[in-house]
């Protein structure tokens, strides 16, 4: 895998005045995924949204890590329900159409 699309947790880490200590934290529970590549730690670009998330929550809000691990988990089943939820209601849809015809 090329590190060039990979985002460095030391550069990240500065970015957001933030200790490494932390993403680390993430990873040990599930939140992260870290890639090592040449002897160091990178993150993949499609995670800095849901990170930087956690980052508020947890210096903004103080929210603690179990607290971060919780609500991120609640949130991603909040948001597989509203799939659920879309594609049922479409279905319906298509149901409903065909019997008035």
């Amino acid at each position: 895998m090329s590190n060039k699309n990979l985002i460095q947790i030391k550069q990240f880490c500065i970015y957001h005045e933030i200790e490494n200590t932390f993403i680390t934290e993430l990873h040990n529970y599930g939140l992260v995924e870290i890639i090592m590549e040449e002897n160091d730690e990178y993150l993949q670009p499609e995670q800095l949204p849901s990170i930087e998330k956690m980052i508020r929550m947890h210096y903004d809000l103080n929210i603690n890590l179990e607290g971060i691990d919780a609500i991120y988990h609640l949130l991603n089943k909040i948001e597989t329900l509203q799939q659920h939820l879309t594609n049922t209601q479409n279905k319906l849809r298509i149901y409903e159409e065909n019997q008035a015809e």
